[in-house]
């Protein structure tokens, strides 16, 4: 057996984890090594045994709570989505055996030439994920407070503790007015099923059944422009906007076909709309927390992202009007403050 975890925080769990490989599930001469990195308190690593790959999920039950996972797992399974399968599960130690679906990430893939096709596979099973119908309380609803509270992240954690600032209470006004246009802007959207974190790092390339879906146990029923916002304006990889619409109208167009959504929502601009605002709300959200990833969590990889990230909000500083006050407020107070995007 071969154990290498490369990470100083697994010896705390490690020997918990060995004995249900080696006892419950009477693993021998495995190697197991790290298989990801997560936003979260939850680890990955790749076990490799008698030839076979599988995923070890470690997530301490005092922090996560698996069953989402597992539950939302054998949902999407049971539509045709290519997502890992559940072999064995120790909910009370918080270890889960999952099938594997390789190491090719999309962020890593995307380019000039495969982004056509991935894209397209990927808004396929976006499709998919939006026909599903989850029976009544299987899904939390993306509902006013947990939108207003991903916002207050930004303030909390982006302003507030890793920039120091320190708000007038016009610029608390302003902010508080902005937040509720977005809450607003997403509760109006026709209601589907939302992955809620759809982008390049939790999908993967495969040969078949593209793409393998990760990282979905956060879904909820919410707005139908979430994770098509999460795919096209990823915090990690960026596209020219004009392509990007015409991938969000493209997607408009298949959702009208597929029945997702009703021919009255099938005004182009009201969607770009949609689509535009609902990312303003996302990529709030996503800075505060890699804020918060650096700080709480000992994480600050992610403080790369946050330039890339808080630029799509500033780009929309013509388009939007009534998001004009809090566009320039980002340009002039936060972005000037940051190192300048990766790319």
């Amino acid at each position: 057996m071969l154990i290498d975890t490369g990470s100083p925080h697994v010896p705390d769990r490690l020997d918990a984890l060995k004995h249900w490989l080696n006892t419950e599930l009477a693993f021998r001469d495995y190697t197991l090594k790290p298989a990801s990195s997560d936003a979260s308190f939850r680890r990955y690593f790749r076990l490799t045994h008698e030839g076979a790959c599988y995923i070890v999920m470690d997530a301490p039950p005092e922090k996560e709570d698996s069953l989402p996972f597992i539950n939302i797992a054998n949902m999407f399974l049971d539509i045709g989505l290519n997502v890992p399968e559940i072999i064995d599960e120790n909910l009370k130690q918080g270890f889960l055996l999952l099938s594997d679906l390789g190491t090719h990430l999309y962020l890593d893939e995307l380019n000039e030439d495969t982004v056509e096709r991935l894209y397209g596979d990927a808004l396929g099973a976006l499709a998919t994920i939006q026909s599903c119908v989850p029976g009544e309380g299987v899904l939390p609803d993306y509902d006013h407070m947990l939108l207003m509270n991903e916002m207050g992240l930004f303030r909390d954690w982006l302003l507030g503790r890793h920039l120091g600032i320190a708000l007038t209470g016009a610029q608390h006004a302003m902010l508080d007015a902005a937040f509720e246009l977005l809450a607003d802007n997403a509760l109006g959207q026709p209601q589907v099923c939302v992955h809620r974190d759809y982008h390049s790092r939790n999908l993967m390339v495969n040969g078949r059944n593209n793409p393998g879906i990760l990282d979905f146990q956060d879904a909820v029923v919410g707005p139908v422009t979430y994770d098509l916002v999460s795919l096209l304006r990823d915090c990690y990889i960026r596209w020219p906007r004009e392509r990007v619409e015409d991938w969000a109208l493209g997607y408009l167009d298949l959702a009208l076909q597929s029945g997702i959504l009703r021919a009255e929502h099938g005004d182009p601009q009201r969607f770009l709309r949609w689509f535009d605002l609902m990312g303003v709300q996302r990529h709030l959200k996503a800075a505060g927390i890699f804020a918060r990833l650096c700080h709480r969590d000992g994480k600050p990889g992610y403080l790369g992202d946050i330039p890339r990230t808080l630029g799509y909000i500033t780009d929309m500083t013509d388009r939007h009007p009534d998001l004009a006050p809090l566009c320039a407020f980002v340009e002039k107070e936060v972005v000037a403050r940051l190192p300048v995007a990766a790319g």
